[in-house]
């Protein structure tokens, strides 16, 4: 086989149980989870009222589900204080905490290749 020529993809390529479909944690690839980890990364715990001040684009169901999720995959802890009304506060543990440097890489990375994204969407649209 040249270099030229695909190899075909092998059929168990994700059967590896390091990188399964139950280890990969897809919530960090979801629309709103890194605008989320961006408002809890001063280590303050948050409201939910105050997390819809800087996500105001964002409905209140679609921010509870990313909650929600974020909460299931060990990326912050949901803290519900007894008082009436009930308080609830939201903070990042420290796996979620472990993706803030990824995270200002990928921001880095897109921040330097913005002119490009934008000339490829361009021509794709245009083309």
């Amino acid at each position: 086989m040249t270099e030229r020529e695909a190899r075909p993809l092998r059929p168990d390529m994700f059967r590896d149980p390091d990188c399964s479909d139950r280890a990969q944690p897809f919530r960090v690839g979801g629309k709103w989870t890194a605008m989320v980890l961006r408002c809890l990364e001063d280590g303050r715990p948050r409201r939910f009222s105050e997390l819809r001040v800087p996500l105001h684009w964002i409905t209140p169901k679609v921010l509870t589900e990313t909650l929600r999720a974020m909460e299931r995959d060990g990326f912050l802890l949901r803290v519900v204080h007894e008082e009436n009304p009930p308080r609830v506060e939201y903070t990042l543990t420290a796996l979620g905490r472990s993706l803030l440097g990824p995270l200002d890489t990928t921001c880095a990375w897109a921040r330097a290749h913005v002119p490009e994204v934008t000339e490829a969407r361009a021509a794709y649209e245009g083309g």
